[in-house]
């Protein structure tokens, strides 16, 4: 583009204005034909790209991480721009106007005393704004495409606070074990359902505990990757190896330093 100065540092509206040239007529073929379907995947990808460099303690790499999703919300609010249904500045506009709403022990005169009284006028803010009337409005407005513990954790945390009790700790720990005890006899059609509900009992539990089960999970998988990184480089052939054997390497694998 003969009109486009390129620059030692750049700003936002420089990125605005790139999204715009590369989506021009005269600009990049593949993106001028990109929707907002046809990128959503990447949108997903990218915001676990910069879960996974906060993991990570990578200070470079989540700088540049969140280019791309900042990329992706620029692309999104282009795609709008060209159909005059909304711009980025649209879009910068209603999340300030949000978060003063949402804010009134800051931007207003309203005094709070702690963190807690903040997230429930967080809330009650939210369900005004959403114009919610019941506990089953918040509960059905959190997404259907948030991964599914998550989600759960959600829902559980909305249901609580709308005064179902679930029972504390031992009780949440007792309702797992019922639940295990009984999947020996559930008929095969039934299986799937059941350890639905084991999982959906287990964020319960968590959520007793203050832990994220999400990032729990996600901490389990990656050890169980270490261990059996472990065990496969102490044997040629996984396949050769006896139950028992294989579970004793395992408990080698489990109590081996830097684990």
């Amino acid at each position: 583009m003969k009109d486009f100065k390129e620059k030692e540092n750049y700003e936002f509206d420089d990125l605005v204005e790139i999204v715009r040239i590369l989506r021009a007529p005269d600009g990049c073929m593949w993106d001028r034909e990109q929707t907002h379907c046809s990128i959503r995947q990447n949108f997903i990808e990218e915001t676990y790209e910069v879960i996974e460099a906060i993991d990570n303690n990578d200070m470079t790499l989540l700088k540049e991480e969140l280019g791309d999703v900042l990329l992706q919300v620029v692309f999104h609010s282009s795609i709008e721009q060209e159909k005059n249904v909304f711009d980025i500045k649209d879009v910068i506009n209603m999340i300030c106007k949000k978060l003063i709403y949402r804010h009134p022990h800051v931007f207003a005169q309203q005094k709070i005393e702690n963190k807690d009284e903040i997230l429930l006028n967080w809330e009650d803010l939210k369900k005004k704004e959403k114009n919610h009337k019941t506990g089953t409005d918040s509960i059905k407005s959190i997404a259907k495409t948030l991964p599914s513990l998550i989600r759960a954790e959600k829902v559980q945390n909305k249901a609580a606070k709308t005064g179902l009790n679930l029972g504390n700790k031992n009780q949440a720990i007792s309702k797992v074990k019922e639940r295990l005890s009984e999947l020996q006899n559930v008929k095969p059609e039934y299986l799937e359902e059941e350890i639905g509900d084991i999982l959906f009992e287990l964020v319960g539990v968590s959520r007793k505990f203050n832990i994220k089960p999400e990032q729990a999970l996600e901490k389990s998988i990656n050890r169980f990757i270490l261990r059996f990184e472990k065990i496969e480089n102490k044997v040629e052939n996984l396949n050769s190896l006896s139950s028992d054997e294989f579970l004793s390497l395992w408990e080698y694998a489990k109590e081996s330093k830097n684990d």
